[in-house]
């Protein structure tokens, strides 16, 4: 039993919510496999949702996300604004702008995600338009930011996506950036409240240097 014990590894699992892979969370692997020598690290995807849910019941350690979840057991931390633009299929006049306002968009179908579960990303981008007085009636909701990219493709809508969505190049999406400044997604790291292990502290200390450079 105690070689059985010796050879078991420690293992850490992050969650985590699909647009953030394509910023700054594969660096901050990195640099966390790096100085965790012996520990393996799990990543799952998950909503943010499934994220709370998955801490609570100790099945992850640490969770990725983008939605505010008021829950008295986990804690959070936002460790970026990220920007929002725009993915504009690059045959649509608008593809030609340097930069464009929230408003300017009202004349295109607006493609919005994730459709379950609620509430999710598509939430906030409804409430960025509301707070800035402006109601689009023209809404399609599809599963993931994959699809909405593949819409955007076709002609059929843009979508609003965080900026770190510009490292999924092609050549008929073209990505402008928003002037509005509240135009923004929270990147927010989530724990089990009282979780003070030393892989937990070193995995927030290194998302905070990260997502904060």
């Amino acid at each position: 039993m105690r070689r059985l014990s010796a050879s078991e590894k420690r293992r850490f699992v992050v969650g985590f919510v699909a647009s953030i892979v394509y910023g700054m969370m594969p660096e901050v692997i990195r640099e966390f496999r790096a100085r965790s020598e012996g520990l393996e690290i799990q990543l799952l995807e998950m909503t943010t949702l499934e994220q709370v849910i998955a801490l609570k019941d100790g099945r992850i350690d640490a969770g990725l996300g983008r939605i505010r979840i008021d829950d008295p057991a986990i804690q959070r931390e936002v460790l970026q604004e990220e920007a929002l633009i725009a993915a504009i299929g690059s045959a649509d006049p608008l593809a030609r702008a340097d930069s464009l306002t929230l408003s300017d968009l009202i004349t295109r179908k607006l493609l919005v995600y994730p459709s379950q579960p609620r509430p999710s990303y598509a939430d906030q981008v409804f409430t960025i338009l509301r707070d800035h007085g402006l109601a689009h009636d023209n809404v399609e909701e599809v599963r993931d930011v994959q699809v909405a990219l593949g819409l955007v493709a076709s002609e059929a809508g843009l979508a609003l996506v965080p900026s770190s969505m510009r490292h999924v190049q092609r050549s008929d999406i073209t990505y402008v950036r928003i002037r509005d400044e509240a135009a923004t997604s929270p990147i927010i790291l989530s724990v089990r409240v009282g979780d003070t292990s030393r892989e937990v502290r070193l995995f927030e200390q290194i998302a905070r240097d990260t997502f904060r450079s």
